[in-house]
Protein backbone atom coordinates (compact mmCIF):
# COMPACT_ATOMS: atom_id res chain seq x y z
CA UNK A 1 0.00 0.00 0.00
CA UNK A 2 1.37 3.49 -0.62
CA UNK A 3 0.70 6.78 1.29
CA UNK A 4 -0.75 8.72 -2.10
CA UNK A 5 -4.19 7.57 -4.19
CA UNK A 6 -2.80 5.45 -6.99
CA UNK A 7 -2.68 5.89 -10.54
CA UNK A 8 -6.13 6.32 -11.83
CA UNK A 9 -8.44 6.82 -14.59
CA UNK A 10 -10.30 10.63 -15.27
CA UNK A 11 -13.76 11.08 -13.64
CA UNK A 12 -15.03 11.74 -17.51
CA UNK A 13 -13.61 8.36 -18.39
CA UNK A 14 -14.79 6.60 -15.50
CA UNK A 15 -18.41 8.08 -16.09
CA UNK A 16 -18.31 7.09 -19.42
CA UNK A 17 -17.23 3.40 -18.42
CA UNK A 18 -20.03 2.98 -15.99
CA UNK A 19 -22.61 4.50 -18.28
CA UNK A 20 -22.07 1.25 -19.95
CA UNK A 21 -21.68 -1.07 -16.51
CA UNK A 22 -23.67 -4.10 -17.39
CA UNK A 23 -24.34 -6.96 -14.80
CA UNK A 24 -26.41 -10.06 -16.63
CA UNK A 25 -26.05 -12.50 -13.83
CA UNK A 26 -27.64 -12.31 -10.37
CA UNK A 27 -27.78 -15.33 -7.76
CA UNK A 28 -28.19 -13.99 -4.21
CA UNK A 29 -28.70 -15.73 -0.77
CA UNK A 30 -28.54 -14.43 2.85
CA UNK A 31 -26.49 -15.81 5.45
CA UNK A 32 -26.67 -16.27 8.93
CA UNK A 33 -24.18 -17.79 10.79
CA UNK A 34 -24.61 -18.15 14.76
CA UNK A 35 -21.51 -17.81 17.48
CA UNK A 36 -19.30 -21.05 17.81
CA UNK A 37 -20.36 -22.35 14.07
CA UNK A 38 -19.30 -22.20 10.92
CA UNK A 39 -20.30 -21.94 7.06
CA UNK A 40 -18.10 -23.59 4.42
CA UNK A 41 -18.94 -23.08 0.86
CA UNK A 42 -18.22 -24.03 -2.33
CA UNK A 43 -16.01 -21.72 -5.36
CA UNK A 44 -18.65 -20.62 -7.62
CA UNK A 45 -18.33 -20.06 -11.48
CA UNK A 46 -18.48 -16.44 -11.40
CA UNK A 47 -17.10 -13.47 -8.53
CA UNK A 48 -18.65 -13.59 -5.42
CA UNK A 49 -20.42 -10.85 -3.43
CA UNK A 50 -19.98 -10.81 0.24
CA UNK A 51 -21.96 -8.20 2.51
CA UNK A 52 -21.91 -7.88 6.46
CA UNK A 53 -25.34 -6.54 7.45
CA UNK A 54 -24.93 -7.14 10.89
CA UNK A 55 -23.26 -8.57 13.46
CA UNK A 56 -19.18 -9.79 13.53
CA UNK A 57 -17.40 -12.91 12.74
CA UNK A 58 -14.38 -13.78 9.85
CA UNK A 59 -14.45 -14.46 6.32
CA UNK A 60 -11.95 -17.47 5.50
CA UNK A 61 -9.96 -18.53 2.58
CA UNK A 62 -7.03 -20.40 2.14
CA UNK A 63 -3.79 -19.05 1.70
CA UNK A 64 -4.31 -15.70 3.48
CA UNK A 65 -4.98 -14.19 6.89
CA UNK A 66 -8.71 -14.00 7.97
CA UNK A 67 -10.34 -11.06 7.05
CA UNK A 68 -12.57 -9.56 9.82
CA UNK A 69 -16.45 -8.91 8.89
CA UNK A 70 -17.98 -5.90 10.80
CA UNK A 71 -21.06 -4.43 9.85
CA UNK A 72 -20.56 -2.42 6.06
CA UNK A 73 -17.73 -4.29 5.28
CA UNK A 74 -18.41 -5.80 1.47
CA UNK A 75 -15.70 -8.13 0.24
CA UNK A 76 -15.47 -9.59 -3.49
CA UNK A 77 -14.00 -12.95 -3.79
CA UNK A 78 -12.11 -14.30 -7.32
CA UNK A 79 -14.71 -16.96 -8.88
CA UNK A 80 -13.96 -20.28 -8.14
CA UNK A 81 -13.01 -19.32 -4.22
CA UNK A 82 -13.86 -21.77 -1.68
CA UNK A 83 -14.57 -19.73 1.94
CA UNK A 84 -15.40 -20.38 5.48
CA UNK A 85 -17.59 -17.77 7.25
CA UNK A 86 -17.38 -17.77 10.75
CA UNK A 87 -19.91 -16.83 13.19
CA UNK A 88 -18.90 -14.53 16.65
CA UNK A 89 -16.18 -16.43 18.59
CA UNK A 90 -17.28 -18.56 21.94
CA UNK A 91 -15.39 -19.51 24.64
CA UNK A 92 -15.29 -23.11 23.68
CA UNK A 93 -12.88 -23.74 20.79
CA UNK A 94 -15.17 -26.67 19.75
CA UNK A 95 -16.46 -25.43 16.15
CA UNK A 96 -19.40 -26.80 14.81
CA UNK A 97 -19.67 -27.05 10.77
CA UNK A 98 -22.27 -26.68 8.40
CA UNK A 99 -20.90 -27.53 4.52
CA UNK A 100 -22.71 -25.71 1.45
CA UNK A 101 -22.65 -26.34 -2.26
CA UNK A 102 -22.85 -23.52 -4.54
CA UNK A 103 -26.15 -22.28 -4.34
CA UNK A 104 -27.93 -23.50 -7.52
CA UNK A 105 -31.31 -21.25 -7.49
CA UNK A 106 -30.25 -19.42 -10.12
CA UNK A 107 -31.09 -15.73 -11.07
CA UNK A 108 -35.02 -15.75 -10.09
CA UNK A 109 -34.10 -17.79 -6.68
CA UNK A 110 -33.31 -16.29 -3.34
CA UNK A 111 -32.29 -18.89 -0.51
CA UNK A 112 -31.26 -18.71 3.01
CA UNK A 113 -28.35 -20.34 4.41
CA UNK A 114 -27.95 -21.12 7.74
CA UNK A 115 -25.28 -22.19 10.27
CA UNK A 116 -26.84 -22.90 13.83
CA UNK A 117 -30.45 -22.39 15.02
CA UNK A 118 -30.72 -19.10 15.65
CA UNK A 119 -30.10 -19.35 19.88
CA UNK A 120 -27.29 -16.99 19.98
CA UNK A 121 -25.62 -14.26 18.89
CA UNK A 122 -25.22 -13.86 15.08
CA UNK A 123 -23.13 -12.89 11.62
CA UNK A 124 -25.78 -12.03 8.85
CA UNK A 125 -24.69 -11.39 4.87
CA UNK A 126 -26.04 -10.87 2.14
CA UNK A 127 -23.97 -12.91 -0.91
CA UNK A 128 -24.36 -13.10 -3.93
CA UNK A 129 -22.61 -14.33 -7.23
CA UNK A 130 -22.69 -11.54 -10.53
CA UNK A 131 -21.20 -11.08 -13.68
CA UNK A 132 -21.01 -7.92 -14.98
CA UNK A 133 -19.45 -6.06 -17.75
CA UNK A 134 -18.26 -3.02 -19.67
CA UNK A 135 -20.67 -2.91 -22.86
CA UNK A 136 -20.64 -6.50 -22.83
CA UNK A 137 -16.91 -6.59 -23.79
CA UNK A 138 -14.84 -6.91 -20.79
CA UNK A 139 -15.52 -8.47 -17.42
CA UNK A 140 -15.72 -6.37 -14.22
CA UNK A 141 -13.44 -8.33 -12.59
CA UNK A 142 -11.22 -9.86 -15.22
CA UNK A 143 -7.67 -10.41 -13.93
CA UNK A 144 -9.02 -10.33 -9.98
CA UNK A 145 -6.92 -13.04 -8.33
CA UNK A 146 -7.30 -11.79 -4.69
CA UNK A 147 -10.18 -10.36 -2.56
CA UNK A 148 -11.05 -6.53 -2.72
CA UNK A 149 -12.03 -5.92 0.73
CA UNK A 150 -13.90 -2.50 1.44
CA UNK A 151 -15.42 -1.14 4.99
CA UNK A 152 -17.70 1.27 4.38
CA UNK A 153 -20.12 3.17 6.85
CA UNK A 154 -23.42 4.26 7.73
CA UNK A 155 -23.76 6.95 4.91
CA UNK A 156 -22.59 4.75 2.20
CA UNK A 157 -23.50 1.53 3.52
CA UNK A 158 -24.76 -0.66 0.81
CA UNK A 159 -27.11 -2.96 3.20
CA UNK A 160 -30.58 -1.23 1.67
CA UNK A 161 -29.73 -1.87 -1.93
CA UNK A 162 -28.87 -5.71 -1.21
CA UNK A 163 -31.54 -5.99 0.90
CA UNK A 164 -34.20 -4.91 -1.47
CA UNK A 165 -32.48 -6.69 -4.02
CA UNK A 166 -33.41 -10.03 -1.97
CA UNK A 167 -36.81 -8.47 -0.90
CA UNK A 168 -37.29 -8.40 -5.24
CA UNK A 169 -36.29 -12.10 -5.80
CA UNK A 170 -38.49 -13.19 -2.31
CA UNK A 171 -41.69 -11.34 -3.83
CA UNK A 172 -41.27 -12.17 -7.78
CA UNK A 173 -43.24 -9.54 -9.01
CA UNK A 174 -43.33 -8.56 -12.87
CA UNK A 175 -39.60 -6.72 -13.32
CA UNK A 176 -38.49 -8.42 -10.96
CA UNK A 177 -35.09 -9.79 -12.61
CA UNK A 178 -34.44 -5.67 -13.89
CA UNK A 179 -34.96 -4.36 -10.57
CA UNK A 180 -32.09 -7.05 -8.55
CA UNK A 181 -29.96 -6.14 -11.52
CA UNK A 182 -30.49 -2.49 -11.19
CA UNK A 183 -29.64 -2.54 -7.25
CA UNK A 184 -26.80 -4.94 -7.92
CA UNK A 185 -25.31 -2.02 -10.47
CA UNK A 186 -25.99 0.61 -7.98
CA UNK A 187 -23.65 -1.35 -5.42
CA UNK A 188 -21.12 -2.23 -8.08
CA UNK A 189 -20.79 1.85 -9.00
CA UNK A 190 -20.80 2.44 -5.76
CA UNK A 191 -17.63 0.40 -5.32
CA UNK A 192 -16.31 2.04 -8.62
CA UNK A 193 -16.62 5.51 -7.39
CA UNK A 194 -14.61 4.85 -4.54
CA UNK A 195 -11.40 3.39 -7.17
CA UNK A 196 -11.14 7.54 -7.57
CA UNK A 197 -10.23 7.72 -3.98
CA UNK A 198 -8.48 4.54 -2.23
CA UNK A 199 -5.31 3.66 -1.39
CA UNK A 200 -6.06 -0.18 -1.61
CA UNK A 201 -4.34 -2.44 -3.74
CA UNK A 202 -7.48 -3.81 -5.67
CA UNK A 203 -7.75 -0.54 -7.45
CA UNK A 204 -5.15 -1.84 -9.41
CA UNK A 205 -6.04 -5.46 -9.82
CA UNK A 206 -8.89 -4.66 -12.37
CA UNK A 207 -7.82 -4.39 -16.10
CA UNK A 208 -9.44 -1.27 -16.83
CA UNK A 209 -8.74 0.48 -13.78
CA UNK A 210 -5.21 -0.05 -13.40
CA UNK A 211 -4.84 0.88 -17.13
CA UNK A 212 -5.78 4.59 -17.81
CA UNK A 213 -4.65 4.93 -21.22
CA UNK A 214 -6.32 1.79 -23.05
CA UNK A 215 -9.79 2.55 -20.42
CA UNK A 216 -9.64 6.14 -21.90
CA UNK A 217 -9.42 4.58 -25.85
CA UNK A 218 -12.14 2.06 -24.71
CA UNK A 219 -14.30 5.04 -23.31
CA UNK A 220 -13.76 6.74 -27.05
CA UNK A 221 -15.23 3.58 -28.42
CA UNK A 222 -18.25 3.15 -26.42
CA UNK A 223 -19.33 6.96 -26.02
CA UNK A 224 -18.64 7.37 -30.12
CA UNK A 225 -19.48 3.87 -32.07
CA UNK A 226 -20.12 6.06 -35.24
CA UNK A 227 -16.78 7.79 -35.20
CA UNK A 228 -14.32 6.23 -38.01
CA UNK A 229 -12.07 4.94 -35.12
CA UNK A 230 -8.98 2.80 -36.53
CA UNK A 231 -5.86 1.41 -34.75
CA UNK A 232 -3.81 4.99 -35.52
CA UNK A 233 -6.83 7.33 -33.33
CA UNK A 234 -7.27 4.95 -30.62
CA UNK A 235 -3.32 4.97 -30.15
CA UNK A 236 -3.12 8.58 -30.20
CA UNK A 237 -6.25 8.73 -27.73
CA UNK A 238 -4.42 6.52 -25.12
CA UNK A 239 -1.60 8.35 -25.75
CA UNK A 240 0.82 5.50 -26.68
CA UNK A 241 2.34 4.29 -29.67
CA UNK A 242 0.65 2.02 -31.85
CA UNK A 243 2.73 -1.29 -30.56
CA UNK A 244 2.54 -0.31 -27.21
CA UNK A 245 -1.64 0.19 -27.60
CA UNK A 246 -1.90 -2.58 -29.41
CA UNK A 247 0.04 -5.22 -26.44
CA UNK A 248 -1.63 -3.16 -24.22
CA UNK A 249 -4.90 -3.40 -25.15
CA UNK A 250 -4.55 -7.13 -25.94
CA UNK A 251 -3.31 -7.90 -22.79
CA UNK A 252 -6.52 -6.00 -21.40
CA UNK A 253 -9.33 -7.40 -23.43
CA UNK A 254 -8.01 -10.62 -24.93
CA UNK A 255 -8.83 -9.17 -28.20
CA UNK A 256 -7.46 -6.35 -30.50
CA UNK A 257 -9.22 -3.32 -30.55
CA UNK A 258 -10.98 -3.62 -34.04
CA UNK A 259 -12.53 -6.53 -32.96
CA UNK A 260 -13.72 -4.75 -29.61
CA UNK A 261 -15.08 -1.93 -31.44
CA UNK A 262 -17.18 -4.29 -33.81
CA UNK A 263 -18.23 -6.07 -30.92
CA UNK A 264 -19.82 -2.96 -29.15
CA UNK A 265 -21.07 -1.58 -32.35
CA UNK A 266 -23.30 -5.29 -33.11
CA UNK A 267 -24.32 -4.77 -29.58
CA UNK A 268 -25.71 -1.29 -29.83
CA UNK A 269 -27.14 -2.35 -32.91
CA UNK A 270 -28.88 -5.50 -31.67
CA UNK A 271 -30.07 -3.23 -28.71
CA UNK A 272 -31.78 -0.61 -31.15
CA UNK A 273 -33.17 -3.41 -33.49
CA UNK A 274 -34.72 -5.41 -30.46
CA UNK A 275 -36.86 -1.67 -28.65
CA UNK A 276 -36.69 1.19 -31.45
CA UNK A 277 -37.65 1.64 -34.76
CA UNK A 278 -35.37 3.23 -36.96
CA UNK A 279 -34.96 1.77 -39.75
CA UNK A 280 -31.36 -0.61 -40.48
CA UNK A 281 -29.79 2.07 -42.34
CA UNK A 282 -30.46 4.55 -39.90
CA UNK A 283 -29.31 2.10 -37.66
CA UNK A 284 -26.17 1.13 -39.30
CA UNK A 285 -24.96 4.82 -39.66
CA UNK A 286 -25.15 5.19 -35.80
CA UNK A 287 -23.05 2.14 -35.11
CA UNK A 288 -20.41 3.52 -37.73
CA UNK A 289 -21.51 2.13 -41.06
CA UNK A 290 -22.41 4.38 -44.37
CA UNK A 291 -24.21 1.49 -46.44
CA UNK A 292 -26.87 -1.04 -45.32
CA UNK A 293 -24.73 -3.92 -46.87
CA UNK A 294 -21.65 -3.84 -45.16
CA UNK A 295 -23.51 -3.32 -41.67
CA UNK A 296 -25.83 -6.78 -42.83
CA UNK A 297 -22.78 -8.68 -43.50
CA UNK A 298 -20.96 -7.80 -40.35
CA UNK A 299 -24.58 -7.82 -38.38
CA UNK A 300 -24.79 -11.17 -40.21
CA UNK A 301 -21.47 -12.58 -39.19
CA UNK A 302 -21.78 -11.54 -35.25
CA UNK A 303 -25.29 -12.80 -34.67
CA UNK A 304 -26.39 -15.40 -37.56
CA UNK A 305 -29.32 -13.57 -38.93
CA UNK A 306 -30.06 -10.56 -41.22
CA UNK A 307 -31.07 -7.37 -38.67
CA UNK A 308 -34.57 -7.41 -40.31
CA UNK A 309 -34.91 -10.77 -39.09
CA UNK A 310 -33.37 -9.91 -35.92
CA UNK A 311 -35.99 -7.22 -35.38
CA UNK A 312 -38.93 -9.46 -36.10
CA UNK A 313 -38.02 -12.19 -34.11
CA UNK A 314 -37.03 -9.64 -31.15
CA UNK A 315 -40.68 -8.52 -31.69
CA UNK A 316 -42.05 -12.09 -31.95
CA UNK A 317 -40.66 -12.88 -28.67
CA UNK A 318 -42.10 -10.25 -26.56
Amino acid sequence: MTDQPLARISRTHLEELLFTLEVDFVDLFECVVDAGWKLEMLGSPAPGIHYNIAGSGRLIIAGRAPIALEPHTLVILPAQTPLVIEGPPVSSENWQTVRMGVPAGGPNHVERLAAGDGACSQIMLVCGYVKASYAGSLDLFSGLSTPIIEKFDETTALAPQLQAAVAELIRQEIGMKAMTATLLKEVLIVLLRRSMTSMNEWVERLSLLQSPQIARAFSDMVARPEFAHSVQSLSQSAGLSRSAFMARFQAVFGTPPMSTLRHIRMRHAASLLAIGDLSVDQIGRIVGYNNRSGFSRVFRKTYGTDPSEYRAHKRQSR
